[in-house]
């Protein structure tokens, strides 16, 4: 999950002004900073870890964080009504706060009920589901051992998200889109393709579009392929706030996840 949260922080300074690149540097920008993706991504853990309703947990942290901004106005809509049911979202803000799932699911039938779990409280869309369940679907695979190769043919069979073009292929003509269908996949491209977890942020920077949730979707698939790096880690653990960092370690420790290394 921290691989979600790194992603959101590198991409937090590229998504109104995309870098087409993958050469940025420094990797953590210095005006870098954790966004509404991070904040939802913790809420959705502490739901799964501890059992909590989802949609009570997301509009806790969603008002602690309230002025960390970047909101959706419907999403925000829903943080601050207490009664508001979900709103047929298909954006892929599912997808981008899903990774606690896919890392605590033995099965991918289990990965597929926590992520529509935690979706439909908001983004009940059939494309906001799907965003939400091919990441978790991804993440459980990668950390099963499955290949690139491998997961890349069971989220296209069982999903139908075409990923067959290449970040090459995808970069020269994508443009911003918040919607789970034109997102996702091309998350899941930069993670796929890629040779290591650093490899797979600098691809989601590199296509442009959303820049701090690709970078969170791509990132939360990639650590379960890659594990991250320790200094790429210690330094996205600092952004953090203790009480984000309790609920990491809570995650980590029920998935046997070494804790992060301060």
């Amino acid at each position: 999950m921290l691989g979600a949260i790194i992603g959101d922080i590198v991409g937090s300074v590229y998504e109104f002004n995309n870098y087409r690149a993958k050469d940025f540097t420094p990797f953590f920008h210095p005006k870098a900073f954790f966004t509404d993706d991070t904040v939802c991504t913790i809420a959705v853990a502490d739901a799964l870890v501890n059992d909590k309703d989802p949609a009570a947990t997301l509009r806790e942290w969603g008002r602690r964080y309230w002025d960390n901004g970047g909101w959706g106005q419907r999403f925000s809509l829903w943080i601050a009504t207490d009664d508001m049911g979900p709103y047929n979202s298909l954006g892929n803000g599912a997808a981008m706060r899903v990774s606690a799932a896919g890392l605590l699911a033995k099965s991918v039938e289990e990965a597929i009920a926590l992520s529509n779990r935690v979706t439909e409280v908001t983004h009940n869309h059939p494309e906001g589901m799907r965003g939400g369940a091919a990441t978790a679907v991804a993440i459980h695979l990668a950390r099963s051992g499955r290949t690139a190769c491998e997961i890349r043919q069971a989220i296209t069979q069982q999903f139908q998200y075409d990923l067959t073009p290449s970040v090459d292929e995808i970069r020269p003509t994508y443009r911003y889109n918040e919607r789970s269908q034109d997102t996702v996949p091309q998350a899941l491209t930069c993670a796929l393709e890629a040779t290591d977890y650093e490899d797979a942020i600098r691809n989601a920077i590199s296509i442009g579009g959303d820049s701090d949730t690709i970078a969170a979707i791509a990132g939360s698939v990639a650590e379960a392929l890659f594990g991250i790096d320790d200094k790429i880690a210690s330094s996205g653990w600092r952004f953090l706030p203790e009480e984000m960092r309790a609920v990491l370690q809570a995650l980590y420790a029920a998935d046997n996840f070494v804790p992060v290394r301060e």
